[in-house]
C-alpha cells in the first residue's frame, strides 16, 4: 500500500443522542517517518505475513482482504491505540470527503430508515432540486429510476439519489393520503451543506448565530452573515455551538479570529513526530467586543472545543450549558489504495492557556468514553489560568462558566423523539392542508390528535405525563411540522426563537461583558506592573 501525506484533522468519535457524528480536518502538516527500524518491521510484517497465511489457507469458509485486512487487521489495530485512530473504506472516506467540502451532487434531501424497514424523506433542503421539485417530509421512496428499494437499505438509496450535475433521476414515493404512487423527476445539481444556520435578531441588537459543523466555507458564511444582519448593530451575541461535531481546523480558527484581538493565540498543537505549531488570530475583531455567550454541551467537540476554549481563554465570552466532550487528539488522514483511508493519532492541542482539554481513556471502555459517561472528570494536576486570572482545567473537556441542565428526558418524550412526531407530521398532513400561518404554534387541537395518534400507535402514557410535557412537546411537535409547511431553516429558525437556553444566554449577556472588562482592566494592570519592574 501506498501511503500519500494528506490533511491535518482532529476525528471527534461524538455519540449524539441516536447516532455518532465526527469531523475535524485541517491544513497539511510533514510526518516523521515510522520509527521503527528497517530490520524490526520486516520482522513484525514477517509475523504477519504467516497469520494471514494460516487463516486465508485453513479457516473453515474462504475468506478475502476485504475481510481480514480492512475489517480485521487494520481496524483491530486502530482499537488498540486510542478511541479516535481509524480506518475509513472506500464509502466512508468519500463520505468524510464529501463532509469536508461541505458540497455534493444529487438531489439534496437527507433521508433515514423508518422501523418497518423502508426509507423516507427526512426533508429535503431549502432550495435544493427535491425541494423545488415537491418533495417533502414523510415521503416514503418505494423506487429509483424504474428500481424498487424493497431490498435496498438507506445508504444504498441514498447512493442512487447521487449522481452527475445535470442528470435526471425518477423517484416514486408513497405518501400517507394520497390513493397511489408519486413520481417525481429531479434534475441532479451541485447540493451546498450549510454549516452555518442563518443568523438573526434574538432581541433588538441581540444577534443569534449556530455553526453546525466546521467545512470548508463555515469562515465565509459567518462573515456573510454577520455583514447580513450589520455587525456594526450588534450589541450581544449567542454563538451556539451545542452539538458541533467539529470540522475543518482551518474554519474553527477563521472563527475565533473573527471574535479575538489580533495575534491572540487560538490553538496550539505538537506530538512525537509532528513539529509543534501555533495559531494566532491574523485578522482580528477590528475592535468589535460585543458581549458573547457560547452556548456548548456534551456532543460540542474538536473545533468546537477549540473555539470556546480559545474564547474562554481569551475571557472574551461566558461559556454555558454542559461540560464539552473532551476531544484533544490530532490526527492525520492517509490515503491507501482501493480508495480508502487511514486516521491515525499524531498530536495533542492545546487551548491558549495550555490546557489539553483530551479526556482520559486508558481506563474505560470505548462505549463509555463515547457515551461520556465521566461528565466530571477533569485533571487535577492540569491547572491554568485565564487572561483574566481565572482558573481552569484540562483534561475533561470545556468546563462551562455557567452550567444549563436541560434534563434527562422521560420515557413519553423519548417515544415522540424518536417517531413520534415524525410519524404525526406525516399523518396529519396526510389529512390537513400544509398551509399553515405565519409564528403558529400547536393549538390544543393538534396537541389532542397526536395524544390520540401516538396512544392508538402504541406508546403507553398517563393525560398527567402528557400534561407535565405540555410545553416541550408543543415546541418540538412544531419544528416538526415547520419541516413540512415552511422548509427545514424555518423549523430551526423557530426552535432557536423558543429555546429556553437561548433566553437563558440572552439574560446572562451582562455576564459577558463585565468578564470581558474585568479582564481587560486585570491585563493593563499586569502589563503596567511589567513596565514599572522593568524600568527598576
Amino acid at each position: 500500500m501506498t501511503l500519500k501525506r494528506s490533511s491535518l484533522f482532529v476525528l471527534p468519535v461524538v455519540v449524539l443522542f441516536f447516532s455518532i457524528a465526527g469531523g475535524f480536518y485541517g491544513p497539511r502538516v510533514q510526518v516523521a517517518a515510522a520509527a521503527s527500524q528497517p530490520e524490526e518491521l520486516d520482522k513484525d510484517l514477517g509475523g504477519f505475513s504467516k497469520a494471514l497465511a494460516l487463516v486465508e489457507q485453513n479457516f473453515a469458509n474462504p475468506v478475502t482482504a476485504d475481510k481480514t485486512i480492512y475489517k480485521g487487521a487494520i481496524p483491530g489495530m486502530l482499537r488498540t491505540l486510542d478511541p479516535h485512530s481509524n480506518f475509513f473504506d472506500p464509502r466512508e472516506y468519500q463520505l468524510m470527503m464529501e463532509d469536508q467540502k461541505g458540497h455534493y451532487y444529487g438531489v439534496g434531501m437527507q433521508v433515514q430508515p423508518q422501523p418497518n424497514g423502508k426509507t423516507a424523506v427526512k426533508f429535503p433542503f431549502p432550495g435544493s432540486p427535491a425541494y423545488r421539485a415537491g418533495l417533502r417530509p414523510g415521503d416514503v421512496i418505494v423506487m429509483v429510476n424504474d428500481k424498487p428499494t424493497e431490498n435496498l437499505n438507506t445508504t444504498e438509496i441514498a447512493d442512487l439519489l447521487k449522481g452527475p450535475r445535470g442528470t435526471q433521476v425518477k423517484i416514486a414515493v408513497t405518501r400517507e393520503g394520497a390513493p397511489d404512487y408519486l413520481t417525481f423527476t429531479v434534475i441532479r445539481d451541485e447540493i451546498y451543506r450549510k454549516s452555518v444556520q442563518d443568523a438573526f435578531w434574538a432581541k433588538p441588537g441581540i444577534a443569534y448565530l449556530k455553526v453546525l459543523t466546521f467545512s470548508e466555507a463555515t469562515g465565509k458564511e459567518l462573515e456573510e452573515n454577520l455583514k447580513r444582519l450589520g455587525e456594526s448593530n450588534i450589541k450581544g451575541m449567542v454563538l451556539d455551538l451545542r452539538d458541533n461535531p467539529g470540522g475543518l481546523l482551518t474554519q474553527g480558527i477563521a472563527v475565533a479570529d473573527h471574535f479575538l484581538p489580533k495575534n491572540a493565540l487560538i490553538v496550539s498543537y505538537h506530538g512525537r513526530s509532528a513539529p509543534e505549531k501555533a495559531y494566532v488570530a491574523r485578522n482580528g475583531n477590528h475592535g468589535r467586543e460585543y458581549p458573547i455567550v457560547v452556548l456548548v454541551n456534551r456532543a460540542s467537540a474538536s473545533a468546537a472545543e477549540i473555539v470556546s476554549g480559545a474564547l474562554q481563554d481569551h475571557d472574551r465570552g461566558l461559556i454555558m450549558g454542559e461540560t464539552t466532550f473532551g476531544k484533544g487528539l490530532v490526527q492525520t488522514v492517509f490515503p491507501l489504495s482501493d480508495n480508502a483511508g487511514l486516521a491515525l493519532t499524531i498530536a495533542h492541542f492545546y487551548t491558549p492557556s495550555g490546557r489539553l482539554i483530551q479526556r482520559d481513556y486508558s481506563k474505560k471502555s470505548f462505549y463509555d468514553y463515547y457515551f461520556h459517561r465521566d461528565e466530571n472528570s477533569r485533571n487535577p494536576i492540569d491547572v491554568k489560568m485565564t487572561e483574566g486570572g481565572r482558573t481552569v482545567y484540562g483534561g475533561g473537556g470545556i468546563t462551562p462558566d455557567e452550567k444549563y441542565d436541560a434534563g434527562k428526558l422521560d420515557h413519553l418524550q423519548i417515544a415522540l423523539y424518536r417517531s413520534g412526531f415524525f410519524n404525526f407530521t406525516r399523518w396529519y398532513f396526510g389529512t390537513h392542508s400544509t398551509t399553515l400561518p405565519k409564528d403558529w404554534m400547536p393549538e390544543d387541537q393538534t396537541l389532542s390528535e397526536l395524544k390520540d395518534y401516538v396512544r392508538k400507535n402504541g406508546t403507553v402514557f398517563t393525560d398527567t405525563e402528557f400534561a407535565k410535557d405540555h410545553a416541550w412537546i408543543r415546541r418540538y411537535l412544531a419544528k416538526e411540522m415547520y419541516t413540512t409547511a415552511f422548509n427545514a431553516d424555518e423549523s430551526d429558525r423557530m426552535f432557536a426563537q423558543t429555546d429556553p437556553e437561548v433566553e437563558h444566554a440572552i439574560v446572562a449577556l451582562p455576564k459577558a461583558a463585565a468578564l470581558l472588562d474585568s479582564a481587560k482592566k486585570i491585563v493593563v494592570e499586569r502589563m503596567n506592573a511589567q513596565r514599572m519592574n522593568s524600568q527598576h
